[in-house]
């Protein structure tokens, strides 16, 4: 027996449409919280590492190391604060995306303004990648910067699966 008998196919095709922008704006929330619990994260190191140069005297070598930390630190900041303002920008995008799918019958907007819609937000998704990678990469500048002060008598340790340099 076929289920679709007395249904619309458009209606259902019209509520698809919908509840794919739907979708959308939950990973767009779960998203957001990640990046808000990151740059959470690097304020309270921020703090920390702020706390820790104003303790040391003008001359400890350390405090060169944390300048140039919190300088990373800043430019990763900035990184996932734009890509916040994108994941909400996305989010906006993916539920106008929605409207614009359920007033087409009702208000006649043509076909395109929805693509257009759900176009800009998984745009907005992509870059909001790229920045996520690039504040990875200034995170792995400030880990090596540890390393460098660490191990500055010794030799560096490879990590496993790396070869010694």
């Amino acid at each position: 027996m076929d289920a679709t008998v007395g249904v619309d196919i458009s209606s259902i095709r019209v509520i698809g449409a919908a509840v794919t922008p739907a979708v959308m704006v939950s990973a767009c929330g779960i998203l957001a919280s990640g990046l808000d619990n990151q740059i959470a994260r690097m304020t309270s190191r921020l703090r920390e590492m702020l706390k820790e140069w104003r303790s040391l005297p003008e001359e400890d070598p350390r405090r060169e190391v944390l300048k140039a930390e919190v300088a990373i630190l800043d430019r990763r900041h900035l990184l996932l604060a734009r890509a916040m303002g994108m994941a909400y920008g996305a989010l906006i995008s993916f539920v106008l995306t929605s409207l614009l799918y359920l007033s087409q019958r009702r208000f006649g907007v043509p076909d395109v303004l929805p693509v257009v819609s759900f176009s800009v937000g998984v745009v907005l998704l992509g870059v909001i990648a790229v920045f996520a990678l690039a504040s990875l990469r200034l995170g792995r500048d400030a880990i090596a910067l540890e390393k460098r002060e660490m191990f500055r008598d010794a030799e560096t340790p490879s990590p496993p699966g790396e070869r010694s340099r």
